[in-house]
């Protein structure tokens, strides 16, 4: 089957490439550790846009609530319990230029939105014939993704929690203030 749209997925693949890569440069360009995460936040949802751009939208939706939305409320809060943010230091300063950028991302962005939600764009994906047809009818698209997770690489999955919690813990311990007192 012929793409109906190739240039309008191909335009937007890109745009979220650029976007993610932008907001990785500025998450590891920051002095602010909240801001540093906060252009974090926004890498992540550029990734999860690509991933429902190649129609893997339980990915891309996964990628939202575990990775901008669990883990990075974890690191927010050590941040401030740890107390490595100052009022100061979290306030970006912008320019004139960065504020008509971000207006013309934003009206780019509600344009982009307006032409999906008239109904004028087809879906280009189409599944190969012997792409695990089997498995998707018997599993769903969920039971594809999970059943691996959860049977092959459960020992690693696991571990990557753990090793989380560790480092979690961790800097709690480095990042404690001394009182004085003995401990």
């Amino acid at each position: 089957m012929q793409l109906q749209y190739p240039l309008f997925y191909t335009f937007h693949f890109y745009l979220f490439g650029v976007i993610a890569l932008a907001s990785a440069l500025a998450f590891v360009t920051r002095k602010s550790p909240v801001a540093a995460a906060l252009w974090l936040v926004n890498t992540m949802f550029a990734i999860s846009a690509l991933f429902v751009l190649l129609d893997a939208q339980f990915i891309g939706v996964m990628q939202v609530l575990v990775y901008a939305g669990a883990i990075m409320v974890v690191f927010l809060f050590v941040i401030m319990l740890l107390n490595l943010g100052h009022p100061s230091e979290i306030a970006d300063k912008r320019g004139l230029w960065a504020t008509l950028i971000a207006v013309g991302m934003g009206i780019v962005l509600v344009a982009q939105i307006m032409v999906v939600s008239s109904g004028k764009v087809a879906t280009p994906y189409v599944m190969p014939p012997n792409f695990a047809a089997d498995q998707m009818k018997k599993l769903g698209a969920v039971g594809t993704v999970a059943a691996p997770l959860f049977n092959e690489y459960l020992l690693a999955f696991e571990l990557t929690s753990v090793l989380l919690l560790v480092a979690i813990a961790g800097a709690v311990v480095l990042g404690r203030k001394r009182d004085g007192r003995a401990g």
